[in-house]
């Protein structure tokens, strides 16, 4: 009993910071997202220019390049961000470049006939995009936007290379102390994958919950 306890604790604590670095990520990625897939639609260029180059910045560049340049090249320039903090940056800034493309996809979506029931009725184009669009192209964002949660989860085990103790690190510590690679490993795949099921079935229960709304 106590070896299990010494064995699962490590990896425990590992799946806590792993969380910690997942959630903080997806709520960067969800701000990003939304204000670039927003911002790609506008009219003017110097809103929609902006968010196209960090769109394709971040998503043609990889995201481990992006961990190892924000903590270990800013500081260069005066700005240390400290390990966990570039970590939840960097994943968030890299998913909200995907799901900025959602966001505008799922927004042009919406049948133009919305847009011009909304000229017709005198709508300004904030209230438009807010309370008539937004409400019908979110249930379509909803479905990617849960792939690319489970993706940035899978992603933050990068972090383990700037020397943050999340699980796959605190795999490879366990594996190192005990020499047992198989029990370690399938343990921490196993703890992956409970936590990709709690996110489908988060975004499966927002899902039901707007599609109920919906149907009332």
């Amino acid at each position: 009993m106590n070896d299990l306890y010494q064995t699962a604790a490590p990896l425990i604590a590992g799946l806590l910071v792993t969380v910690k670095v997942t959630a903080g990520g997806a709520a960067v990625a969800l701000a990003a997202a939304f204000f670039a897939g927003l911002a790609r639609l506008s009219q003017h260029r110097i809103v929609r220019w902006p968010a196209a180059v960090y769109v394709e910045i971040f998503r043609g560049t990889s995201a481990l390049v992006q961990l190892f340049w924000f903590f270990f090249v800013l500081p260069l320039f005066g700005i240390d961000l400290g390990a966990m903090a570039a970590a939840i940056l960097v994943l968030g800034l890299n998913t909200g470049a995907y799901g900025a493309e959602v966001v505008r996809g799922a927004v042009l979506a919406v049948p133009r006939g919305q847009r011009e029931a909304a000229v017709a009725l005198n709508l300004s184009r904030p209230r438009t995009m807010f309370g008539i669009v937004l409400p019908q192209a979110i249930p379509a964002m909803l479905p990617p936007a849960g792939n690319l949660t489970i993706e940035l989860m899978k992603n933050s085990a990068l972090v383990s290379l700037i020397a943050i103790t999340d699980l796959t690190f605190a795999g490879q510590l366990q594996r190192s102390a005990t020499l047992q690679s198989g029990e370690v490993f399938t343990s921490v795949l196993l703890l992956y994958f409970a936590l990709a099921l709690c996110i489908t079935g988060g975004f499966r229960l927002i899902e039901r919950r707007i599609a109920r709304r919906g149907v009332s």
